[in-house]
């Protein structure tokens, strides 16, 4: 453990560690430490860049002594998913883990195993990983392709560009003449650390910043000149109007198109309307996403021609039914003007960038046993080294409590019978909570890791005490593209009878008759051996002495430059080494929902379907400025400082009769969740917000008290992935009044 004496008279030890969760950003703390106990924390106030926490990081002495913590091992006594339970050994929970895995794998075989692993752990010691280590050693598992938060911008990276390696570091924004914010609110989501930071520089030197949003965010608040309010899963259609502007006015970068893309005719044809003989012009584009045709026609015109420009297409819009169209009509809107590869320029896609160096281009191969052998499923990117693993013996992530009730049966790999959760509030965070419940009772056996009595804990048969990042030592990578690295020291001791994933798996390993691996080293000699695999953390001491490695570049990130700039020695990643604007790879699939060129489509809950007409309203499902998906919500001082609540226009509210603060209920034939409604002008007409990572918390007739807003969303996936999270339609009424 490192530490730095400072305050003698008060015998204060400062440790340097930090908070790893996926809210993204992964920042410095530094923990004060008197008696044993952590008294307060600060932040980074080092050299530039500054890693400094947000309010939840902040608040973490608030997580580490709640009340509420898990305290010792605990056994299910009443139904599943009632709450009751007694308190066990450490032996005693573990023997019945590894008697019932014996179990299930004898009876079923190992695909039965469900690893539902989450995102609550984001060390690179910690956490999913020493168990699935275990899992794998014991004969496999069955996991989740597909992830909630960015599978459409993954499968329509990796079409496009062939890797998913396709942002710019931050500091390059300096560089940019116009900055698009699209469905991008890192004032929440953070995004990296230096990122709010870099975009107030970026607008105090008058660059021009833009935001397309349905809400008028805090990131619109505080950067924007211009906001663009856009009707949700239109987003594909203001950006094929955009293209038809640059194209039919010629404002193209027709060098850049003949020299590094393929397939533009075939996406011209398409968006002037040679093809299907409907030109996608603005005033086509405006009845679909309610955006005035001449607002469209000018910031595609402001995006031809003033370069360089940055166009960051967020991840909200994506996390849509068919939202990889979205991010493809990106990615191909930032091709048709040249700004790829250029200082000042952003190719959008994915979006990593430092940090997706040694994986953008990975493999997809796989050491779990239940995998060896399995084709790759239907209309994957398979012929792409990188990106989603493409075994068929995978779930898609929105499909899990589906296959968990049906199996075989319902054209699934396997039966599920048993669920292994660690890192993850499973029924929570996954699309249609209510299903969820139903399939987790319908297991044999659920073993979870937790910190509290989460929704999903509270399915499970044993429950195991994990500790949390301050009574412990890991390594934290950077989300997505700053380069630094943070170690997060062990600041106290752990608390309670609480363990850490890997003192679990140790433990579980021998009662299953595994060798544990690298049982013999202690946490820190592990960790040396993993910052030893990472060609640029090149001083391990310094590193676990400050808490933090800042790596300094000599220039700025921009992906693809080399590929503009030697594109005979540096092909782009794509089966034809250019960015495919049309993609023979996805033509091949033959299938409707993903054609080749970017289009727009519509889908069963987009504004347009007949069921609008029961359910008039379109649901957003934001991340929440004090959580990271659904860590930090029973914080007492983070739902102070905003409060969980459905955000809804004043002409919405007006016709239903809705004032600030009073108890509504927001519901489909999914389910209902009652919660406090925000009247608000930062939401467009025809449109609500409610936040996911509120607990589930059904009351005696199945209303959801706790304001999950997954007991509304849809269980179902685009072909590419991409989730349906922001395409649920809900109405509004007020809750019976006490």
């Amino acid at each position: 453990m490192s530490k730095e004496k400072r305050y003698p008279d008060d015998d204060v030890t400062i440790v340097p560690t930090g908070c790893c969760h996926d809210c993204g950003g992964r920042c410095v703390l530094r923990a004060h430490v008197k008696g044993g106990k952590i008294v307060r924390f600060e932040t980074d106030n080092g050299e530039a860049p500054q890693i400094r926490a947000c309010l939840r990081g902040r608040a973490y002495r608030q997580r580490i002594y709640h009340p509420d913590r898990l305290k010792y091992p605990l056994r299910r006594v009443g139904e599943r998913g009632e709450g009751k339970f007694e308190r066990v050994t450490w032996d005693e929970a573990l023997d019945e883990v590894a008697y019932r895995l014996k179990q299930i794998k004898e009876a079923y075989g190992n695909s039965a195993i469900f690893f539902a692993m989450g995102s609550g752990n984001q060390g690179m010691l910690h956490g999913p990983i020493p168990v699935g280590a275990m899992l794998q050693a014991f004969g496999g598992f069955t996991r989740i392709w597909g992830v909630s938060s960015y599978e459409g911008p993954l499968f329509a990276s990796m079409a496009t560009y062939g890797t998913i390696g396709t942002g710019n570091s931050r500091d390059d924004l300096l560089n940019s003449r116009l900055v698009i914010m699209w469905g991008w609110n890192p004032a929440n989501t953070i995004w990296d650390p230096e990122t709010n930071f870099t975009l107030a520089r970026v607008k105090e030197q008058g660059t021009r910043m833009v935001a397309v949003d349905p809400r008028y965010t805090d990131t619109v608040a505080t950067y924007a000149h211009q906001w663009i309010p856009i009707r949700p899963g239109s987003d594909a259609a203001m950006l094929i109007a955009m293209a038809h502007v640059i194209v039919s006015e010629g404002l193209q970068d027709q060098a850049f198109i003949d020299r590094y893309t393929v397939g533009f005719e075939r996406y011209k044809a398409y968006v002037l309307g040679h093809e299907d003989g409907v030109p996608k012009t603005p005033q086509w584009a405006e009845s679909i996403t309610t955006v005035p045709a001449e607002t469209i026609a000018t910031l595609g015109r402001e995006y031809a021609t003033i370069k360089p420009a940055a166009l960051i297409a967020g991840w909200g819009p994506a996390r849509a039914a068919l939202g990889e169209q979205y991010c493809r009509a990106a990615n191909v809107l930032c091709t048709l003007t040249g700004n790829i590869g250029i200082p000042g320029g952003y190719a959008s896609g994915f979006m990593r960038a430092y940090s997706s160096r040694e994986t953008a281009s990975g493999s997809h191969g796989s050491k779990n046993p239940v995998e060896q052998g399995a084709p790759p499923r239907p209309y994957s990117l398979h012929k792409l080294r990188g990106g989603t693993n493409p075994s068929s013996a995978r779930i898609h992530s929105a499909k899990v409590f589906d296959a968990m009730l049906r199996g075989r049966a319902g054209g699934y790999s396997t039966d599920l019978k048993m669920a292994y959760v660690v890192a993850s509030n499973f029924i929570n965070q996954h699309s249609n909570t209510n299903k969820g419940v139903e399939a987790f009772k319908a297991l044999e056996f659920v073993v979870v890791h937790e910190q509290f009595m989460t929704p999903t804990a509270k399915f499970g048969d044993i429950v195991l005490p994990v500790n949390t990042f301050m009574e412990r030592s890991d390594i934290a990578p950077p989300w997505l593209g700053s380069p630094y690295y943070i170690y997060l020291n062990k600041a106290v001791d752990s608390m309670y009878d609480t363990k850490s994933d890997l003192e679990i798996v140790r433990m579980l390993s021998k009662k299953l008759g595994l060798p544990a691996k690298l049982a013999d080293l202690e946490e820190e000699q592990i960790l040396k051996r993993i910052a030893a695999r990472r060609n640029d953390i090149d001083d391990f001491e310094k590193l676990q002495k400050n808490g933090v490695l800042k790596i300094k570049l000599k220039q700025p990130v921009i992906s693809f430059k080399e590929q503009v700039n030697d594109p005979e020695n540096h092909p782009f990643s794509t089966l034809s080494g250019k960015i495919e604007i049309e993609c023979d790879h996805l033509a091949e699939m033959e299938h409707p929902l993903i054609p080749s060129i970017p289009r727009y489509l519509t889908h069963e809950e987009g504004y347009d379907s007949p069921l609008s007409r029961k359910y008039p309203l379109q649901l957003l499902t934001t991340h929440h400025k004090t959580r990271a998906h659904s860590t930090w919500y029973n914080v007492a001082w983070l739902r102070e400082v905003e409060p969980h609540a459905v955000w809804i226009n004043p002409k919405d509210a007006e016709i239903r009769r809705i004032r600030e603060g009073i108890l509504v209920d927001v519901f489909n034939d999914r389910g209902r969740i009652r919660l406090p409604a925000k009247v608000t002008e930062r939401i467009m007409p025809g449109v609500v917000n409610v936040s996911q990572g509120a607990w589930y918390d059904p009351d005696e007739n199945g209303v959801d008290r706790g304001g999950c807003a997954n007991v509304l969303t849809e269980d179902a996936h685009s072909p590419g992935g991409a989730h349906h999270m922001n395409s649920a339609l809900v109405q509004i009424e007020l809750a019976p009044q006490k």
